[in-house]
Parts: structure tokens; C-alpha cells; sequence
């Protein structure tokens, strides 16, 4: 795909602006000022591969569809363009105002999983710094926020995967559970398939037979909303067949007693009844998973985007430590983190609880240590605000003005309908964006940024390497970075310095912010990103410094963490005692089926950019229901009839797609779209008690024929 943009005369290594792969690719200006994507070899994740939505990247930079001017609501309602003063000063204006009548907490500030190490650091300073408002969070929230709690209850670290992908192929067994990466991330399924060619299994959990579960060598299909019974029954069998790891156990975790007494109430035949998983099917997947003598769990959205998927995530950790498969090679639990900068966005300070470098808003030291680095008296940085549902059911009323970069909660937030409401209830909404998203739309003022590969910054992928994206292209006139935002808003509201414009800049800062904290970047600069094609957290700097008297080699970073000890205070990996609880919402008479929701290959998120690329539209035009034969016979559809999905929250229309692989209890939706088809509309905002994580991946519903 090309793209139009300033020639460059040379060839740009970069990364993919999607996933949390961040699959490195090749930006090649050709005639007529338009860049060309082509593989990359040399970077180890993809190794050259890339999937349809990388290939086509660079089509969202094509002027037809960006944004290349702000945009200003006008006194008829219609958004019409502005000059980037006039923006700016309208933006500053308003955030002063609110402030000035309701208080700094009635500022609210949403990001996005997308934005840079820097964007993201920058976007937390400005809330906290600027605004002084405690109101800021991220849809990063809704992406791992769930296996982040759970990793760091158990091992004192969160780090999306604790060891390289490369790992995964040298294991004897991995569990897969809710993750579909055949079509999430297409470039990584060659890690699953090599696992297998080695001579080790795949085990895939999720109420569908995707792309995913078509390979693995058992396939386990739980009603949705039961993986925490299921992996409390697979820890049953463990403890009944003697599987434990005794020696393991004792010498590097702690609470297994009772961790062990929880499972136990959870036998195998209890099992099979809520989950719909048979007995021997149970018992084939705990013999797979231990007869090797490494294996690996790895969770994604399936089993984390549910009101109890800390408690999920935390059992199948137990699993993992109750056999001795965590701190050690090949062997652990991992998270596949979903957006591209995920895991930098939240320990940057997006996240409404999260100082830079992982650090607790709520510990004196990290408060000390951050405000020092920003100038600011302690005391002056406002306490953890509300986790991003909140925040978004909050507009309008406690949140006056919002301000949101990367994100559009219109499509993505869950009980979506609700959440455009609020938006729309809003004194004052702006938006920083790349196109007019759903949410862009309903803005006061729309400000015009850079993408991916119109500027420099770092990501944080998957496996926690920190890696650099270089600028290749000159954005169009009329478009500026989100720094280059920051700072203006800043100089307005009051705070001329501490929000320079320079990507490398702010990471300088960013490292010493970081510095001592459990995402320690302060190791990390540009130059070893650029040399070592990426360096993973964390990456004290050498205690000598750049100081030639006392010379120390540098830190080589963390590829794989825990193997000596855990994170915690005494070194040991904590179990945690949980049992199954319904979901939120349970099957009835009225709402007799389960909603489900995901992603599909062609298309990404809320699709406010990949709806834009033509190739992609055409593999994955719009929104369908995916139901099981037996459920369309009940109803008289046929393939492609429009159905209605409704939920009490909502109504979904899409047309029918039959296949034997769901569950004959189960639909599915896609979330990609708006309009009719709007997954989330009906999807239930019920929050886990520790992450904040809503319920994206289980909801009643009925489905119902459309006649015309």
C-alpha cells in the first residue's frame, strides 16, 4: 500500500502501528512522494511476516483518510475546519473554565493503548501536572488490566509475557485460553505451529472452534464465563493425581494450603456440569499440560474481560505454580496483551492508580520520586481517579470536560449507547485523533495528529521489549504530534515548561521517572533501541553511569523474569485461594442465550482506522451473528437473514452466520463497527472488583428475526 507524505531518501525500519507484536516493517518512500511497506527480516518477533492489516498500514495516511486540519464545532452545530490556534485556545478556554467552576477533578483526560511510551508519559504528566485532575484513565483498562492485577498478586510484577515468544516453540505444552491469534495476531500463530512441529501440544479454550482451536491437539469448549471453574477443576485433578510439584511448592511459593482447599471443592464431575466440559476431556488436558517437563498458560481477552477475571487469571496462575511451571525455563504464565503500546501505556501513567515505572499513586516514596523528576511538590499530584468505566459513566455529571487522545469509547466501551450519551451530555469533549471516529464526531473541537509513521517514539510489546518506531514520512501540512498538543495546552493553562516536543526528550525523562521503579526503563535509550532491535524491561541504568572512572557495563535488560526469584517482598510466587461464582449475568427466560464478543483477521479494535483501508473492508465488510445451527433452526434463520441480538441494554442488528463452531448455547458478535451492528451496545459494564475490567465477554441475550 502507499501513502502520500515528503520523500525520504532512504529506507525506514519500523514497526506496525497495530498489535502488541509490533511486527517490524520496512517504509520505503517511492516516486511521487507515497511510501511503500515491505518485510523486515531482521526483527525476531515476526521475522518478515506480516499480517493483512500491516501490509495495508500504510493506507490510513493517504489525505482522503486522515483528518489534516482541526475542526471546530460551529454555531449550527457542524464541525467545520479551524486554524491550530484558534483550536488550542478554544481547548485551553474551556478545561480553565470547568476548572474554575466545578474544580480539577470535573477535568477528565481518556487515552488510548496506541500512543507512545512518550505520548502516554506526557498524557499522564499533563492530567496530573496541568490540570491537577485525579480523572484519567485509558482503554488499556478494558485490553489485560485483569491479568495485570492477577500477575502482580502472584509474582509482586506484571509483564504482559515474562519470557520471549521465542520460548514458546522449545516448551512441551501450552494452554491457550481465550485467545485467538490466527486472526488477533496472525504473525505469531507460527509460534504455536512450531511448538507442535517440536513435538509438544496445544490445548486452545474458547466457546468457538476458530482458526486458532482448527490446530491445537485438544480443544476445550466451556460455556462462557466458566474458565475460572475450569481451571479449579483441571487443579482438582492435579492435587487427586498426584501432580503437584511438592518440592516446588515449598521452596518458592506460599498460601498453597489454601489455594488447594478451594480447588478441592471444585471436583471434576461439578466441573463438567457449569463448565459443559466432559470429565475425560478434563483429565486429557491436565495429563498433556503435565507430562512435559516445561508448559506454559497463556491468557488473553476470553478469560480477563469478565467481573471475576482477576480470580480467573489467578486460578490458572495456581495451576501453573502448583506444578512448578512459573520461574522457570520455558515455562510460566503469560498474557498476550492485545493493542500495540498496551503494556507502555499503563506503566507510564495513563492508568487512573499508576505512576511512571509501575509505581503506586498511592506510595510516598514513588509520589517523592516522580514529583521530583517533574519539579512539583508531592503533595500537589492528585490520588487515583476512577478506572475507565467509571470515568465514562461519570460524564455530564462529576466529569464536565473531556479531553481524549487515541480512543474511541463510542464503539469500544461497553453499554456503548449509554457511553455516547454521556459523551454527548458533556459541557466539552475534544478529541485528538488520526481520523473522524465515532467519538470525533461528537466533539467540540477534533484535533488532526501524526501517525506512526509521521513521528519517532517507543512501544512496548507483548514481551515487554521496548522497541523504537522512527519517523519516515512528513505529516501532512496542517497536522501536528499529540506532544506538540500537550505542550501547546500546557503554555496555556498556565505551565510554560516541562512539555518539550522532542520524542527523545520526553524519554529521557521518562527513563529517570522510571528509574528504580518495577518498569525500570532508565537502562533504555534511543541508541540501544535502534542497535539491539529492542531491549526487554526491566533495564536498571549501570550504577557508574557514563562516568569513565567507574566504567560498568550496561544493564542487558530482562528477557525472562523470575527465574531466581518472584517479585514479592520474600521472593516467592503467592497463590491465591479463589471458586467459581456466576457471571453477572446469568441465562433466564427473557435472555435464554449468552453473548460473546471478539475480533475478526481483517479487521482491528473499533476499527476508526482499518474500516478506512479498502482491502480490508472488502475481507470483512461489517458485523455478523454467529450462532450454531441448532439455535437458527429454533429461530427459522437461515444463513445471512438479519437477526437481532438484544440484551437490557440494548439492540444489535446483523445478519446470521451458521456454523457447528459455537456452541449451540452461545452467539457471537464482532466489535468493530457502530451503527446497528454496535457489538458493545449490548454488552454489560459489570466490573471486576479488582481490575475494573467490565464484562465484555459474557452477557444475556435474545436473538430474534428481523422482518422487513
Amino acid at each position: 500500500m502507499q501513502s502520500t507524505g515528503t520523500r525520504n531518501p532512504a529506507t525506514t525500519p519500523t514497526h506496525c502501528p497495530y498489535c502488541a507484536l509490533q511486527c517490524g516493517m520496512n517504509l520505503t518512500p517511492v516516486e511521487g512522494g507515497t511510501v511503500e511497506v515491505s518485510e523486515r527480516a531482521d526483527f525476531p518477533v515476526n521475522r518478515g511476516a506480516l499480517c493483512g492489516k500491516g501490509r495495508t498500514a500504510a493506507a490510513v495516511l493517504a489525505p482522503g483518510a486522515r483528518l489534516t486540519s482541526p475542526l471546530m464545532r460551529s454555531g449550527d452545530g457542524a464541525l467545520v475546519q479551524a486554524g491550530w490556534d484558534e483550536a488550542l485556545d478554544r481547548i485551553a478556554g474551556n478545561l480553565e473554565r470547568t476548572r474554575a467552576r466545578y474544580g480539577a477533578d470535573a477535568l477528565g483526560v481518556f487515552g488510548g493503548g496506541g500512543l507512545t511510551n512518550e505520548k502516554a508519559y506526557a498524557l499522564g504528566k499533563f492530567a496530573r501536572v496541568v490540570l491537577g485532575t485525579s480523572q484519567i484513565d485509558y482503554n488499556g483498562r478494558f485490553c489485560m488490566s485483569s491479568a495485570a492485577a492477577a500477575g502482580t498478586r502472584a509474582f509482586g510484577l506484571d509483564r504482559g509475557l515474562p519470557f520471549p515468544l521465542e520460548d514458546v516453540p522449545r516448551t512441551g505444552c501450552v494452554i491457550l485460553v481465550g485467545s485467538n491469534p490466527a486472526e488477533t495476531m496472525p504473525p505469531s500463530l507460527r509460534y504455536f505451529t512450531e511448538l507442535r512441529e517440536n513435538g509438544g501440544t496445544l490445548i486452545v479454550v474458547d466457546p468457538r472452534r476458530t482458526r486458532t482451536a482448527e490446530q491445537a491437539d485438544l480443544h476445550l469448549a466451556p460455556r462462557p464465563g466458566t474458565d475460572l471453574a475450569l481451571a479449579l477443576g483441571m487443579l482438582h485433578l492435579v492435587v487427586a493425581e498426584g501432580r503437584v510439584d511438592e518440592a516446588y511448592v515449598e521452596e518458592r511459593t506460599s498460601g498453597w494450603e489454601e489455594a488447594r482447599a478451594a480447588a478441592m471443592a471444585h471436583w471434576p464431575e461439578h466441573v463438567e456440569r457449569i463448565t459443559g466440559v466432559s470429565v475425560p476431556e478434563l483429565r486429557e488436558a491436565v495429563r498433556l499440560f503435565c507430562a512435559p517437563e516445561a508448559a506454559m498458560v497463556l491468557t488473553a481477552r476470553g478469560p480477563e474481560q469478565q467481573a471475576k477475571g482477576t480470580d480467573t487469571v489467578g486460578a490458572w496462575i495456581n495451576l501453573c505454580l502448583a506444578t512448578g511451571r512459573a520461574g522457570r525455563p520455558l515455562s510460566g504464565y503469560g498474557c498476550l496483551t492485545g493493542q500495540g503500546n498496551g503494556q507502555g501505556g499503563r506503566e507510564h501513567g495513563q492508568k487512573a492508580d499508576q505512576l511512571p515505572g509501575y509505581r503506586k499513586l498511592t506510595d510516598p516514596a514513588a509520589r517523592r520520586h516522580v514529583a521530583g523528576v517533574w519539579g512539583v511538590d508531592p503533595d500537589s499530584l492528585p490520588g487515583p481517579g476512577r478506572s475507565a468505566y467509571e470515568l465514562l459513566d461519570a460524564l455530564g455529571t462529576d466529569v464536565r470536560s473531556l479531553l481524549v487522545m487515541g480512543s474511541n469509547p463510542v464503539v469500544s466501551a461497553p453499554r456503548a449507547a449509554h457511553v455516547e450519551e454521556r459523551l454527548r451530555s458533556l459541557d466539552f469533549l475534544a478529541v485528538c485523533d488520526v481520523v473522524l471516529s465515532e467519538t470525533a464526531e461528537l466533539a467540540d473541537v477534533v484535533l488532526p495528529v501524526t501517525q506512526w509513521a509521521e513521528e519517532t517514539g517507543t512501544t512496548t510489546s507483548l514481551e515487554g521489549r521496548v522497541l523504537l518506531r522512527r519517523r519516515a514520512i512528513t505529516p501532512p501540512d496542517g497536522v501536528r504530534g499529540d506532544l506538540e498538543v500537550l505542550h501547546g495546552l500546557a503554555g496555556r493553562l498556565g505551565v510554560e515548561k516541562g512539555f518539550p516536543t522532542d520524542p527523545e526528550e520526553v524519554f529521557e525523562e521518562l527513563r529517570r521517572a522510571s528509574a528504580g521503579g518495577p518498569a525500570d526503563y532508565s537502562g533504555i535509550d534511543y541508541r540501544r533501541l535502534a542497535e539491539e532491535n529492542g531491549v526487554f524491561w526491566p533495564c536498571p541504568a549501570p550504577t557508574g553511569g557514563d562516568d569513565t572512572r567507574n566504567p560498568t557495563a550496561p544493564h542487558p535488560g530482562t528477557p525472562r523474569l523470575f527465574l531466581d526469584r518472584f517479585a514479592t517482598d520474600d521472593g516467592r510466587a503467592r497463590f491465591v485461594p479463589v471458586a467459581h461464582r456466576p457471571s453477572a449475568e446469568e441465562p433466564d427466560d427473557e435472555y435464554p442465550v449468552l453473548l460473546t464478543t471478539g475480533r475478526v483477521v481483517s479487521q482491528y479494535q473499533s476499527g476508526a482506522q482499518t474500516r478506512r483501508v479498502a482491502e480490508l473492508n472488502a475481507a470483512a465488510p461489517g458485523p455478523f451473528v454467529e450462532l450454531h445451527p441448532r439455535l437458527a433452526a429454533r429461530l427459522g434463520a437461515a444463513e445471512g437473514d438479519p437477526l437481532a441480538v438484544v440484551s437490557r441494554r440494548g439492540r444489535a442488528v446483523a445478519p446470521a452466520r451458521i456454523t457447528t463452531g459455537i456452541r449451540p448455547d452461545t452467539v457471537f458478535m464482532p466489535f468493530h463497527w457502530p451503527g446497528e451492528g454496535r457489538a458493545n451496545t449490548l454488552t454489560n459494564p459489570a466490573l471486576d472488583p479488582t481490575s475494573r475490567m467490565p464484562e465484555f465477554k459474557v452477557c444475556a441475550v435474545r436473538v430474534e428475526t428481523v422482518t422487513s
